[in-house]
């Protein structure tokens, strides 16, 4: 079975099993981050309820694109293993320098401090430039999308 396919099963048995859930057919699935630390760390985060929000580079964004208000995502781990569902409750686009503290307190990373996002995140979008053989920049469009824990509930 493929990583797809698990979680197209996985997403299948919840729209089954939790009809309270109102889970659409649609959804996107990801993970958090660029390495398998990363993306358990900011998992963790979620499922203990601190982590309400996250961003990411507009710039080379798949054929999605970026997230829509109301749309469901399926997050798993590094290896593609399901573990939560989120719902977005609100995208904006901003350049890079304008994100404000409180998104990145509700981002729940380090000590939730702009300083802190400023700089985690200045170095995970050089990171995903150099892999669109971009540049960073200031002023480069990120999504700031706040999402709401569907299932499982916070574990905090």
């Amino acid at each position: 079975m493929t990583r797809t396919e698990i979680a197209e099963a996985y997403w299948q048995a919840l729209r089954r099993d939790r009809p309270d859930l109102g889970l659409p057919e649609r959804y996107d699935l990801w993970h958090f981050g660029d390495s398998e630390a990363l993306a358990r760390e900011l998992l963790d985060l979620v499922l203990a309820g601190t982590k309400t929000a996250t961003a990411g580079l507009v710039w080379g964004a798949d054929e999605a694109g970026t997230p829509k208000p109301g749309g469901y995502s399926l997050i798993t781990d590094f290896a593609g293993t399901p573990h939560c569902v989120l719902q977005t409750v609100e995208v904006r686009i901003l350049p890079f320098d304008q994100v404000d503290d409180a998104f990145a307190y509700d981002e729940g990373e380090g000590n939730r401090s702009l300083a802190f996002w400023r700089d985690a995140h200045w170095s995970y979008f050089g990171r995903r430039c150099a892999e669109i053989g971009r540049q960073p920049a200031r002023d480069m469009p990120v999504f700031c999308e706040r999402f709401r824990l569907v299932h499982p509930q916070p574990r905090g």
